[in-house]
């Protein structure tokens, strides 16, 4: 059983916050198990957004962590990024927003292998 989205989402901006970065919620979703879209703002006009991963990163060992994936190795411009996160939300109306700003662009985030 995975942690619920809106606890996972209020500890990820906890430890944002304790590392100096701003982090806020964009858009509420669903409070047991909407998706999260993590976006990271560059503050250059470029960001990073991170997706949940796919199912199939998972296994039995670990079934409870939430795990990411970058849509693109490289920063995009952020009218790309909120582009791409307006489609998710017309797919998952029940999805979350959480966006950062950090220069250094750290996300603090557990990202998949695959």
């Amino acid at each position: 059983m995975r942690l619920k989205s809106a606890i996972w989402v209020a500890a990820y901006l906890r430890r944002c916050q304790t590392a100096g970065v701003f982090g806020a919620v964009r858009r509420r979703g669903a409070e047991e198990a909407g998706a999260v879209f993590v976006k990271v703002a560059l503050m250059d006009g470029n960001a990073m957004l991170y997706v949940p991963a796919p199912q199939t990163v998972y296994d039995e060992s670990r079934p409870i962590e939430r795990f990411f994936m970058p849509i693109s190795k490289e920063p995009l411009p952020e009218p790309a990024v909120e582009a791409r996160l307006q489609k998710e939300v017309r797919f998952d109306p029940d999805a979350w927003i959480v966006e950062t700003e950090d220069r250094a662009g750290r996300h603090f985030l557990d990202l998949s292998r695959d």
